[in-house]
């Protein structure tokens, strides 16, 4: 709801008149007033000459939020790219990657539940989670194909139930690092100094809560379906070992 609002003064710009009517508002996201707000002058009719213009706060917001995202593809590339570079191959990269949207699920429900909006707290939030979430790919893909080229195990289920064991420990250990050291941002919000890192606390927590649990599963079972040609080649070539 609006707390205040002020209608300042007439003064120019570009040789125009303008009148700036500034308002405060409390209890909702900064993004759903700006939209109620938008839909309300789209139907309102303007004498000849007179136009509306939206800013302040939330307009620094917007052209941020375009900087991150921008930022989060060519960081997403980026990933790529060094991945191909090491296993040289477009599948075993992928499947790593698909870590990021098994993260993404609990980061997601984490910010609905909080009751959080898509803030750039957030967005930062979520590129710090898709890093965790690659890494914990790499973990185990490295690992599968060590244990092939080092200790000569066949490509089966034993040796990807083998990998995934002895990998657990490394994974959950970065788990619950985190997530121990996020508490005090995660649980008190409201103090002076934690509220606007609030976000990037809930974003990581929950996802990787979501990202370790799927990843547990998901990975061993893709690597199995899709991974055996592009290991069984690096194997052969002596490369893609631990990163």
């Amino acid at each position: 709801m609006l707390t205040d609002w002020a209608w300042n003064q007439i003064s120019r710009d570009d040789g125009k008149r303008r009148i700036v009517l500034s308002a405060n508002f409390q209890g909702r996201a900064l993004s759903d007033v700006v939209e109620d707000i938008r839909e309300a002058v789209a139907g309102m009719p303007l004498p000849e000459g007179y136009f509306v213009t939206l800013g302040g706060q939330f307009q620094a917001q917007e052209e941020a939020s375009r900087l991150v995202g921008l930022l989060s593809v060519v960081s997403l590339v980026l990933m790529f790219v060094v991945l191909y570079s090491r296993y040289k191959s477009a599948t075993l990269s992928a499947l790593i990657m698909a870590n990021i949207p098994l993260a993404l699920v609990g980061a997601v429900l984490g910010l609905w539940l909080s009751g959080q909006p898509l803030s750039i707290a957030a967005l930062i939030g979520f590129i710090t989670l898709a890093g965790i979430s690659v890494r914990n790919g790499i973990l185990k893909v490295s690992h599968y194909i060590n244990l092939m080229r080092v200790e000569g195990e066949n490509f089966d289920h034993a040796m990807i139930l083998r990998g995934s064991l002895e990998r657990l420990s490394p994974v959950l250990m970065t788990a619950l690092v985190t997530a121990f050291a996020l508490a005090p941002l995660l649980f008190e919000a409201e103090r002076p100094g934690t509220e606007i890192l609030h976000p990037v606390a809930v974003v990581i927590f929950s996802g990787l809560i979501s990202s370790t649990l799927l990843d547990t599963y998901l990975t061993p079972a893709m690597f199995w379906l899709f991974g055996r040609r592009d290991s069984e080649r690096l194997v052969a070539e002596g490369g893609g070992g631990a990163f």
